[in-house]
């Protein structure tokens, strides 16, 4: 169950994001538990694309805690950016990408292709589905995370991903 303020700060951002251009989904905890994870949520975490990370930000730039910049890790580079919607942390993460097992960085993730919709409290959510959301934490090293969200999907579906792949070297520190 949702916190009634976690709940009014994404209404918040679907009233506004949805009346936008900008292609964007739930990701992290906040899409778990939409889809019926239970998994603690403490703040929002949002996908898209490059453009749309600017938008946003525009969009609801009283909230703006945490300007768009481009950000890059070991593991992971996105445009990023922070906004608090009465009292609630939300990130912004734009043009995500992943480094693979050979040290290349795949392309931007598609949000597109990879999202769901959602409906709650009269509301259209868009969520990353969670088959993907396994494949980015494997990506990513997260391996035991990954594993926990695998479980979840097998006991609604039955076994259908594909195995994990190897984390990359050192992929685990991010």
């Amino acid at each position: 169950m949702l916190q009634r303020r976690l709940l009014d700060a994404l209404g918040c951002i679907c009233a506004i994001l949805n009346e936008s251009e900008a292609v964007w989904a739930l990701t992290g905890s906040m899409g778990f538990a939409l889809h019926g994870i239970e998994t603690p949520v403490h703040d929002i975490d949002i996908q898209t694309d490059r453009s749309g990370t600017y938008e946003i930000e525009k969009r609801l730039e009283q909230h703006v805690t945490r300007r768009v910049h481009f950000s890059e890790t070991k593991s992971i580079k996105s445009h990023f950016g922070a906004l608090r919607i009465d009292g609630v942390d939300v990130e912004i993460m734009g043009d995500i990408q992943k480094r693979l097992p050979d040290g290349t960085w795949e392309p931007p993730v598609d949000i597109r292709r990879h999202r769901e919709f959602i409906e709650v409290n009269g509301l259209r959510i868009p969520a990353l589905s969670i088959e993907y959301e396994v494949q980015a934490y494997e990506t990513l090293g997260r391996m035991e995370k990954a594993q926990q969200l695998r479980c979840w999907l097998n006991k609604q579906n039955g076994p259908h991903l594909r195995e994990p792949m190897r984390p990359a070297e050192g992929a685990a520190d991010a």
